[in-house]
């Protein structure tokens, strides 16, 4: 006779976020931070940065994919909401209670949609830059009108600026849900599933 697994199914939180969502939110954050760091501190060769970037450029693809075909919390459909979701949401902010929201809240959505399109154009202008140094010069930079090239460099450290604000801006809000709202959204992005 099988053993009963009903109670143990019962108490199992269930799946937040699936594995390619955890794997690509973690491999984000490292690739973007590499690049920033190599950018900033790195060597005048830039060689690995730009390497982080093509990355970047692939998880995005792959996630915008997701967004479309992947489980239901990782489809754009289901967590980018119109201005009246977001209005009524920013409204339960004061609360004190858990949002409770499976997956990302109406807020949270377009601040996926803010994260996702800077770093498209933070790559996309990594990609069309030209330093006259002679050895960082992106692969669209010879293709494009003259001044272009600089131009896009200028762009390029202005977004990596408005990214860091951005993630800043993340964080930020995790640690408002852990404390004021006393809502752990850390441990789904690592278990795949939120606590008890």
């Amino acid at each position: 006779m099988p053993a009963d697994t009903t109670a143990t199914t019962a108490t199992k939180p269930p799946m937040i976020w699936d594995p390619l969502v955890r794997v690509f939110h973690w491999t984000l954050l490292l690739c973007v931070a590499g690049a920033f760091v190599l950018g900033h501190f790195g060597p005048l060769e830039m060689t690995l940065h730009f390497y982080l970037g093509y990355a970047v450029l692939a998880l995005l693809a792959i996630r915008l994919i997701w967004g479309f075909v992947g489980t239901k919390n990782a489809r754009f459909g289901n967590f980018v909401r119109g201005p009246i979701s977001v209005v009524r949401y920013l409204l339960t902010l004061p609360s004190r209670k858990p949002s409770h929201a499976e997956g990302h809240n109406p807020l949270g959505g377009w601040s996926v949609v803010a994260m996702m399109v800077v770093l498209f154009l933070q790559v996309l202008t990594g990609l069309c830059t030209d330093p006259d140094d002679y050895l960082n010069i992106g692969p669209l930079a010879p293709y494009l009108p003259d001044g272009w090239p600089r131009m896009a460099l200028g762009w390029h450290h202005k977004l990596g600026w408005v990214l860091l604000a951005l993630i800043a801006l993340h964080v930020g809000a995790i640690y408002f849900y852990k404390v004021w709202k006393r809502e752990d959204l850390v441990t789904p992005m690592i278990t795949g599933r939120r606590r008890g």
